[in-house]
Parts: C-alpha cells; sequence; structure tokens
C-alpha cells in the first residue's frame, strides 16, 4: 500500500471513481496540480446503472472525453414497462449512452494521466493522515465517507435507501432505449450497452431479494434472458436518497455520492457527479466553496424531485395502471417530464 508521504500539491482528490476522475480533470483543466489516491486498482467496477444521460454526455465532452459508438451504446430514452403497459419518454434533445462501467473508467483514468493528474492507486487514505500539503482535499469516497466524517460534514437526511444488484448478458439488445420494468418487488433495468450485450439491475426495498429470484416477477424479461450467457458476477449495493447539510467546510469539498446522494431509480449519478466537478474546479480556483455550494444544490434539487416521484409510484402499485393508461393518451408528457427533471 502506498503512501502520501512527500507528495505535495494544489488539490487531492481521495476517491479514484467517476466522480473522483471527473473532478480530478476538471482541476488540472484549470491549471491546478491535482493527485488521485485510491486504495484500489483500476479499472474499477461498481453495482450501479449504467445508463449516461445527454446532460452527462455533454459534461463529459467538456471534460474532454466525447464518447462515440464504440464506446457504448447510443439510448434515445427511457421505456416504462409494467404487464401489458409501455410508454416511451424519448430524450427530447440529444442522446443518451449505455457504457460499461470499466470502459467509462479506463476513458476517465486515461484522460487524467493526459492532462496531468498524479494517479496514486493501490494509497489508502486514513481520516487522520497528514494531508498538510495539499491546498484543498475532494472527498469522492462514496456514500459511506470515511472524508465526510472526517471533516464534519454528516449533518442532513437520509430520505429513501434500498438495494440494487447489477448483473450482465450477451444478448442483442431488443430496443435503443433504458427500459425500466416495474412490479411487486420493484424495478428491473434493462440497460444495452454493447450491440451484443445489456445489463440487468435489479432495484428493490428487500435487502434479500436477488435478480435469479425477482425475475419469476417479469415473466417477459425471464423468457428474453432464459438462454443468454452471463458475462458478469453480480455486484450489490445500498441505493440512498440523502440530502446533506452542506458539502463544503474549511478546505475539503464533497462530490458524487459522497456529497449526497439520489436513488438510482432516477438514473441521474454519472451526470450529476460529472456537472458537479465542472462546478466544483473554478469554486476551487476561486477561492470560494460557497458557490459550488449553490451550484450543487441546484443540480441536485430537479433529480431529487424526480426519484420522489418515481418512488411514490413505487409504492402506488395498485394506481400504475390507471397513471400508464393516462400517459400513453399524452405520450409526450412523460417526455417533458423528464426533460424538466433532467440536470442542466
Amino acid at each position: 500500500m502506498s503512501s502520501l508521504d512527500g507528495l505535495r500539491g494544489d488539490v487531492l482528490v481521495v476517491g479514484g471513481g467517476p466522480a473522483g476522475l471527473a473532478a480530478a480533470i476538471a482541476l488540472s483543466m484549470q491549471g491546478l496540480s491535482v493527485a488521485v489516491a485510491d486504495a484500489r486498482q483500476p479499472p474499477i467496477d461498481s453495482a450501479c446503472g449504467e445508463g449516461i444521460l445527454p446532460a452527462g454526455i455533454e459534461a463529459l465532452r467538456k471534460l474532454g472525453i466525447p464518447l462515440t459508438c464504440s464506446d457504448g451504446f447510443a439510448l434515445r430514452g427511457i421505456r416504462f414497462v409494467e404487464g401489458a403497459h409501455s410508454v416511451d419518454a424519448p430524450f427530447p434533445a440529444a442522446l443518451g449512452m449505455g457504457i460499461r462501467r470499466t470502459r467509462l473508467h479506463q476513458l476517465l483514468t486515461s484522460r487524467a494521466a493526459e492532462v496531468g493528474v498524479d494517479l496514486l492507486w493501490g494509497t489508502n487514505i486514513a481520516p487522520l493522515s497528514d494531508l498538510s500539503g495539499f491546498g484543498w482535499i475532494v472527498a469522492a469516497d462514496g456514500r459511506q465517507s470515511s472524508m465526510r466524517r472526517a471533516a464534519r460534514l454528516e449533518g442532513g437526511l437520509t430520505l429513501s435507501r434500498r438495494f440494487g444488484s447489477r448483473r450482465h448478458y450477451r444478448v442483442a439488445p431488443w430496443t435503443d432505449m433504458v427500459e425500466v420494468h416495474w412490479g411487486a418487488c420493484g424495478q428491473m433495468y434493462i440497460t444495452p450497452i454493447a450491440p451484443d450485450e445489456i445489463g440487468v439491475a435489479l432495484l428493490t426495498r428487500d435487502s434479500h431479494l436477488r435478480i435469479d429470484a425477482a425475475l419469476a416477477g417479469f415473466p417477459v424479461l425471464r423468457r428474453r434472458l432464459a438462454n443468454a450467457e452471463c458475462t458478469s458476477s453480480d455486484r450489490g449495493s445500498n441505493t440512498d436518497t440523502r440530502r446533506l447539510s452542506r458539502v463544503f467546510r474549511d478546505r475539503t469539498a464533497l462530490i458524487g455520492d459522497a456529497s449526497g446522494s439520489v436513488d438510482a431509480i432516477a438514473g441521474e449519478g454519472l451526470s450529476l457527479a460529472f456537472l458537479q466537478a465542472l462546478a466544483l474546479a473554478p469554486a476551487i480556483v476561486a477561492g470560494d466553496l460557497r458557490a459550488y455550494q449553490a451550484t450543487h444544490r441546484r443540480l441536485a434539487r430537479r433529480p431529487l424531485i424526480m426519484a420522489n416521484l418515481l418512488l411514490l409510484l413505487d409504492r402506488l402499485s395498485g394506481f400504475r395502471p390507471l397513471i400508464w393508461r393516462g400517459l400513453a393518451l399524452e405520450p409526450s408528457l412523460l417526455s417533458r417530464v423528464l426533460a424538466i427533471y433532467t440536470p442542466a
């Protein structure tokens, strides 16, 4: 395990996942000397949906990572499915993309190295580590952030808590949309990530439920996947909606899930992290994190509302058929709602 002995710089980013690497890239592009420390080795995978909304695609472009069709699978929108009901919500102006998390991490890592970020893989940062060699600390170490606790930034509310798990199948996507299948146990997300591969994610309130058992409640999906080869093992984690009172204190700023989170049902996590990175870098350059706090709160507002609406829909199982029928009569309504609640 490496250490930080003797290292100095403008910014230390603790956590080398997508949020941390995006922050490091944005900061380095502003002319700062940046190091990223993570105890893991790349490419880093995690249990998550792998769709990026159009706003996230544009944020990656601004970070110098223009995604192409060879990186993943272009997504035209989101489709909600329950039984015989199906409602499409095309993205209004641009395409999203489904991309394997390990591929995304490779692209972010390569870009970080290209702009001069010092990548310290295999480096564990303990809460009491001496970080005095760096002017600013960016905590990007996830939902259970030890750096957040060390900075005394734990104050806030946890509004929901569910469980998610994910695996991949070797099968040609049958749609160019993310499909969200609704059932009694929760939701199953189908995200095309390549011409011959999809990601399947389960979101549920039952922490013991796993994908194989859940498929019994989604007969259409079960038939589609019956003979498909699994191309990854299951990965699972909690998915929370959590709002923090503050996302900075003194010279420490929080980003990504360390700065609060939105239930994965909203599909906003990656896009939010990239937009936060673009907001954090100029605030650190200006030496005033109050602007970042304000922008962070604004960016989170609409995804939080969208997540809360969808979680309410999750609870109102008896009313969902009526809602789907109503949306089917006005197909553009859901697209307009998604456009309103997509971060920009």
